[in-house]
């Protein structure tokens, strides 16, 4: 029991310490995580620890994640992607694998061999990529979802992989192999096929398991997952939702196992079925926690069983070989994301974030090596090549974030659409705030221009009429092009809380004569835009929890007028504390250690309990000491005579 707890205190206390330094450099957690099992490796090998065992157990990480993909995924929208799944993921793995095949032949390889090594090295990293993808808040993008398209289908390839790869079996290996396994009968030979349900089952046979258990995947989760839950939900623990949640992970990859399919694929179809149901978000948040450290526990695993041994036996060959495979991929991706369209920096992030060999990459080589199709040594300069490929790609994103994207957007100027019209407004960004916003310009009469760099969105707005065109709007070429020297007005309602305020910092200091509205994400935020020179800026959910207050407090009984007369003495206090509290806040000082941010929000923050205290006051004694909660009967009365006060005195909105 002390040796379990000792190496589960070294992987913790591996990555809490690795994870912030890395991130706090901008290599990111998952560079960190590969760090920390370096780190490790000499202390687990003198523990005698069985990292690759762990590593197993850690894969369960990647199942998780790919269950919490597929509930961000609609069947409407997995649909949509159908041609980028089959087409762009299918001439991925088959163009690499042919590639590297042609590669390995001349240099002596069998053909058969050969072709195993090419469908392993085809393959890339699901975790670390979306991972990577989702920390940059790049998974929406084009290339983010070309990406996402092109590793789905390799998860889905690994199953005619395992298939096809014992037909490729050498038979001088073949009777090693039988030899040890006779040699060790009680070992942990033949263990996985104690447990499968279509061992020694004709083609047929195994094609009718195989359905049978996805329709059952699919019925289960979209008639049972809702009874449950309400059943679940009588005795109000969170944790019985926790243990079904991981029930409900961890059933279903056992199904794919033992019909021979990857658990993976069948937890990502069940997460798609689920992507519409109410409890998605409480599934999310369930399963979310045991993802993240399974996954840090795999990419520590990584690290850690790296052979430097082999490494430094041979540097020359093993540093060749991985720089050559992920430049033969990244050539290939190069070359599909043209005859895809994938553009500008999203053509750069699809080529070098698939550039490497994936986690499946370990399953196959052991999978390879145990039916006799791939000798050890051959199979150990693999698994080197696989993991220092896997620890090369965060650097390959960096690269991505620190020079290749910035160069790209200052030299490619064309790369975005041609903005051949110009408008009295421009907006930055058009998703769920942007839209509003265009929304209420152009029912005024206002002329606007959007530019967006999510091409689907863009199509759909230009079906309706809308001027949307493809570009960054945080390249300056882009916001020449669409008007910004004539036009009045720029409105910043993208994302990304940096691309934010370098926006404005760039408008104010080079284009002083346009009026800038800027979206931002907190209080904070605020004040770092007030530094950059923008004076009108708005919190991206601070007016609907003022009018959600609002409404609650007249469902106490309230008249509208008062309650409406409050809210706006609410926004104005707040407005004038966010100006002078700006003026003291500073970026580079926590908050909470800024003495006298501390002490002039204490003051304020007494002063509104003076405020809400005398407003409480005026409403005479509906509140008051002696006030108790309305019953559900009286906040409905109360409900309907405030509609009613609202439509005699000619207000609409609710």
């Amino acid at each position: 029991m002390a040796e379990i707890l000792l190496i589960a205190v070294l992987f913790l206390a591996g990555g809490v310490v690795a994870v912030p330094i890395a991130s706090r450099l901008g290599l990111g957690s998952v560079l960190g995580y590969l760090l920390a099992g370096i780190a490790l490796a000499p202390i687990l090998a003198a523990l005698h620890v069985d990292v690759v065992s762990i590593q197993h157990f850690a894969e369960f990480g990647v199942v998780m994640m790919l269950f919490l993909v597929g509930l961000e995924l609609e069947p409407r929208m997995l649909w949509q992607m159908r041609n980028r799944l089959l087409g762009l993921g299918g001439l991925q793995v088959g163009v690499t694998t042919l590639v590297i095949m042609g590669g390995a032949l001349v240099a002596g390889l069998t053909w058969s061999v050969a072709l195993a090594v090419g469908l392993v090295l085809a393959l890339s990293s699901t975790a670390i990529v979306l991972q990577t993808l989702n920390e940059k808040g790049l998974m929406k993008s084009d290339g983010g979802q070309a990406s996402f398209s092109v590793l789905l289908f390799q998860d889905i390839a690994v199953i005619p992989m395992l298939a096809l790869l014992p037909l490729l079996a050498l038979p001088e290996l073949v009777e090693i192999v039988n030899a040890a396994a006779g040699a060790g009968d009680h070992g942990e030979g033949g263990h996985g096929d104690d447990m499968s349900l279509v061992a020694g089952m004709a083609g047929w046979q195994q094609a009718l398991v195989t359905i049978a258990a996805i329709a059952f995947v699919v019925v289960v989760f979209s008639f049972l997952t809702r009874p449950l839950f309400r059943f679940i939900a009588i005795a109000r623990l969170r944790e019985l939702f926790t243990a079904v949640a991981l029930l409900g992970v961890v059933g279903i990859a056992l199904l794919m196992m033992v019909v021979g399919l990857s658990p993976a694929l069948g937890t990502f179809l069940a997460g798609v079925v689920l992507a519409n149901s109410e409890y998605r978000h409480e599934l999310e948040s369930d399963i979310s926690p045991f993802k993240g450290l399974l996954l840090g526990l795999f990419f520590i695993t990584v690290g850690a069983a790296m052979n430097f041994d082999l490494l430094l036996a041979t540097p020359g060959l093993i540093i060749g070989l991985t720089f050559a495979i992920m430049a033969v991929k990244a050539l290939v991706l190069l070359g599909l994301s043209f005859l895809f369209n994938v553009r500008g920096a999203d053509r750069w992030l699809f080529t070098l974030g698939l550039a490497q060999a994936g986690e499946f990459g370990f399953v196959l080589i052991a999978f390879t090596v145990a039916n006799g199709v791939l000798p050890s040594d051959l199979a150990d300069q693999l698994m080197l090549v696989v993991a220092l490929s896997m620890l090369l790609t965060p650097c390959l994103f960096i690269l991505f974030d620190k020079v290749i994207a910035p160069r790209y957007a200052s030299d490619q100027v064309g790369e975005g659409d041609v903005v051949d019209e110009t408008g009295t407004v421009i907006i930055a960004g058009h998703g769920r705030f942007g839209g509003v916003v265009n929304r209420m310009l152009r029912s005024a009469g206002y002329e606007t221009v959007v530019l967006d760099y999510r091409s689907e969105q863009l199509d759909r707005l230009r079906a309706f009429g809308i001027k949307a065109f493809f570009g960054d709007a945080t390249r300056p070429d882009m916001l020449h092009a669409a008007g910004i020297e004539e036009a009045r007005m720029l409105v910043i309602a993208i994302d990304d809380r940096e691309q934010i305020t370098e926006l404005v910092r760039h408008t104010t200091e080079h284009h002083p004569h346009i009026y800038v509205v800027a979206r931002a994400v907190d209080r904070h935020h605020v004040y770092e835009l007030y530094a950059a020179g923008c004076r009108d800026i708005i919190r991206e959910s601070f007016d609907s929890a003022v009018r959600t207050g609002r409404s609650a407090i007249e469902a106490l009984g309230v008249h509208p007028y008062e309650a409406e007369r409050l809210s706006r003495r609410f926004v104005q206090h707040d407005k004038a504390q966010l100006r002078d509290l700006a003026e003291l806040y500073d970026p580079a000082i926590p908050a909470h250690e800024n003495e006298a941010y501390v002490e002039r929000t204490k003051r304020y923050m007494e002063r509104d309990d003076e405020i809400l205290s005398g407003s409480a006051a005026a409403f005479g004694s509906r509140i008051d000491r002696g006030w108790t909660p309305p019953t559900p009967e009286d906040v409905k009365a109360v409900i309907q005579d405030n509609e009613a006060a609202r439509a005699a005195e000619g207000r609409g909105d609710s």
